[in-house]
């Protein structure tokens, strides 16, 4: 669409240029009348297109700026004045192709996403390949992909692979996919051919949700009606005024005419849709769709910010924290029963469940007589043996729980995880803890988001208020609104509402209603195709809140681009009016400057469409920031460990805790200072130079000091002890420095996380 009018505009451009040009060859020849004639068709041809443009504008019930242009038009073949008229038609035509050619570029990357959307897949078929249209794919169907290609439908990867994920992250590194990795239609294929197991059709893959939202977004009415008809209701009478004023003051009808001929055809119908369009297509460059100019131009004006939790604020995917054992049930076997149940589970937590179990190599059995119950647990038998998961009641049968499960019970909500209960032979087993991390980047983002302008940070969530508060107080929000309905979510944005523009972020199913009710609101998640992003102004393509602060900062620096060209444009029309008021000029010369006015106005809207980050140093490979990411995964339950044996301390027996305390050794003495150690030399520097500043890393290199310190103490605590086991008082200092150290610890590791943050996007976060 954007091509072809495009090619219109070209062709009446085409034509004005032959008309001027023959027009004045013929007057030159001596034949005033003919050239006359040559310049009046020209005119009337080019005010064709402006007529239609009106006649458009009038099927909407608009008044814009273009009646202006009209009037000129019409003037000009008044008072005989055809070479203006010429003039005025080679001016809009050249302001029309401009802005065709503007748009064009402007929609380049949305344009892009629609033409880079597979048509075939490669599918196996009785051992051989065969090619098929995408919409034959199905669940489970085995695909091929081959190098250079893009990935058509979300699957599972039955190998290593080498991905380049632009399209939908912004980011142009490939990234390695390892086998079993879920992988994301879109995704382009940079390593050598590969296998995948379809788990999507073509229509629900990530991909073309993708493309749905990037269509709805071009078929949006102009995103410069919002911003633009504000100022054209000045503009335009102020105009008529103007060039009335002067024929009512000097009777002189060219004076007039010379008025509106500046004021044709107005910085407002060129600049302001370029200025806006290629905000839209920048946001798309960095994963995020913007459903038209009107989304666009009120996400600058946010002032309030409402957060989700589950799925925003963390990461929406459990992670198996710790496992518990009350018996003489060992805690691998006692996750093995656990998962081997939850395989047949829907529940969020199972998968997490399922999925602790694989990465420690258990063999699961399919379970029998399975009975879940939703909202309370499951149950089922697991090679002979009874097994019950989920809620206390449902496990204990309302039975009285241990004194240690108990603890567990209160230390997880005090924590902000959730706690799972194991029930094997109708006896209560053990627990298993879950936690969902809040994202490494939110806090940065936060504090992003407030130098940016948002004013107020509310989280709403249906959580419990003691895990609402231990997420939130984490945070810095200003209010935590907890155990929210969606129907009270949206009473909650209609509250705030009522203190400015609210912007609400959410990810699921029933943030939808929410999203709706805000003034913008932002789904997260790559997949497009769901509730939320449907209901939603605005979809981060790629699961990354960071993405948010990109949004926030190209919508108020593309709005504010618009505006500047305006009030240029503009001051400049008004000024060079009262010239012609005044009878400095004619309307050739008129036409002439205002073609000038367009120009500058075009150039400046064309800054939305460039990068106005800072520029830093290139980021390191993100290897080395997942390498790290890793280490602290794989250090999450001896960090859980360290806790658990200050808990339990007294209550071990001599054996026990010579075993506990000899593992957290090992940790805090051989493991944790190597990982700290190269930490330093290959992150720290790096991040350094990306955050600025005078020794940004500081706090950091001195929380390794003070863990240093507190490894010290502990192994001197240990080598202390005396043969017979630890006295009271050793077990106060002990307790004493393992709580400190899993304090210093965690909060050491959530530090790390930011920084990470910085690795992966190799770039500071726009403010502005």
């Amino acid at each position: 669409m954007n091509r072809t009018r495009f090619n219109i505009d070209g062709a009446w451009l085409v034509c004005a240029i032959v008309g001027v040009s023959v027009g004045g060859i013929v007057w030159l020849a001596g034949a005033h009348d003919a050239a006359n004639v040559v310049w009046g068709i020209t005119t009337l041809l080019g005010a064709i297109p402006l007529v239609l443009d009106i006649v458009r504008s009038l099927a909407r019930r608009e008044f814009g700026v273009d009646w202006i242009a009209l009037f000129a038009i019409v003037g000009c073949l008044g008072l005989d004045q055809y070479l203006a008229g010429a003039v005025i038609a080679l001016m809009l035509s050249t302001g029309q192709t401009l802005e065709s050619y503007a748009d064009r570029r402007a929609h380049r990357e949305l344009s892009d996403l629609l033409e880079r959307a597979p048509r075939q897949v490669h599918r196996y078929e009785d051992g051989s390949l065969q090619t098929r249209p995408i919409d034959e794919v199905r669940l489970g169907d085995r695909l091929f992909v081959k190098t250079g290609e893009v990935v058509p439908v979300d699957g599972l990867m039955e190998s290593d692979a080498v991905l380049d994920e632009s399209a939908l992250t912004g980011e142009s590194r490939p990234v390695e996919r390892l086998r079993g990795d879920l992988v994301r239609s879109g995704a382009v294929n940079a390593g050598s051919g590969l296998d995948l197991h379809a788990t999507s059709t073509a229509a629900d893959s990530t991909y073309a949700g993708i493309v749905r939202l990037v269509e709805e977004a071009e078929r949006q009415k102009a995103p410069s009606v919002r911003l633009a008809d504000r100022y054209a209701m000045v503009f335009v009478p102020v105009t008529l005024v103007i060039a009335f004023g002067a024929l009512a003051i000097t009777a002189d009808w060219i004076r007039w005419l010379s008025v509106l001929v500046v004021a044709t055809p107005c910085p407002l119908i060129l600049a302001v849709p370029i200025a806006i369009v290629g905000g839209i297509s920048r946001a798309a460059k960095r994963g995020v769709i913007v459903k038209g100019g009107g989304s666009l131009e009120t996400l600058a004006r946010g002032r309030t910010l409402m957060f989700d939790k589950t799925g925003t604020l963390t990461s929406g995917i459990p992670q198996l924290a710790d496992v518990e054992t009350f018996g003489p049930i060992d805690p691998d076997e006692l996750l093995r029963l656990a998962a081997s149940v939850d395989q047949v589970s829907v529940h969020v937590m199972a998968t997490s469940i399922v999925r602790a179990a694989g990465e420690r190599g258990l063999e699961l059995s399919f379970p029998e007589e399975v009975d879940e119950r939703y909202g309370a647990g499951i149950a089922g038998t697991v090679d002979g043996r009874k097994v019950a998961l989920g809620k206390t009641e449902f496990v204990t049968g309302g039975g009285q729980l241990p004194r240690r499960a108990r603890e567990i019970r209160r230390r997880t909500i005090l924590d902000g995880s959730s706690c799972v209960f194991v029930g094997v032979d109708g006896e209560i087993a053990g627990a298993i803890v879950i936690d969902d991390p809040i994202r490494p980047d939110t806090p940065r983002v936060i504090r992003a988001l407030r130098r940016a302008g948002i004013t107020r940070v509310v989280m709403v969530t249906g959580d419990h208020p003691d895990v609402a508060e231990s997420v939130g107080a984490a945070l810095g929000v200003d209010r935590i609104l907890s155990e929210r309905t969606p129907e009270e979510k949206v009473e909650a944005v209609t509250v705030e509402r009522e203190h400015g523009v609210v912007v609400m972020v959410g990810d699921g199913l029933n943030d939808a209603p929410a999203l709706a009710a805000a003034d913008v609101g932002v789904a997260m998640g790559a997949r497009g195709a769901t509730a939320s992003s449907e209901a939603a102004d605005v979809v981060l393509v790629v699961d990354r809140l960071d993405r948010l602060v990109d949004a926030m900062a190209i919508s108020r620096r593309s709005t504010r681009i618009a505006t500047q060209s305006v009030f240029v444009g503009m001051g400049l029309a008004f000024a060079f009016m009262f010239g012609g008021a005044l009878g400095l000029f004619g309307p050739i010369a008129g036409a002439l400057i205002q073609e000038g006015i367009d120009v500058l106005s075009i150039l400046n809207s064309l800054r939305a469409i460039g990068d106005s980050r800072r520029s830093g140093p290139p980021g390191p490979a993100t290897n080395v920031a997942d390498r790290f990411r890793r280490e602290h995964r794989e250090f999450a339950p001896e960090l859980q460990r360290i806790r658990s044996v200050a808990d339990r301390l007294e209550e071990l027996s001599s054996g026990e805790a010579e075993r506990e305390l000899e593992a957290v050794r090992v940790f805090i003495a051989e493991r944790l200072p190597q990982h700290e150690e190269e930490e330093e030399a290959a992150v720290y520097p790096v991040v350094a130079r990306l955050m600025g500043g005078e020794d940004p890393m500081s706090s950091m290199a001195r929380a390794h000091v003070e863990i240093s310190h507190l490894g010290r103490m502990y192994l001197q605590l240990l080598d202390d002890l005396p043969p017979e086991g630890p006295t009271p008082d050793d077990l106060m200092d002990l307790r004493r420095v393992l709580y400190g150290l899993h304090a210093i610890l965690r909060l050491h590791f959530a530090q790390e996380e930011e920084a990470y943050a910085w690795l992966s996007s190799g770039e500071p976060v726009p403010v502005g």
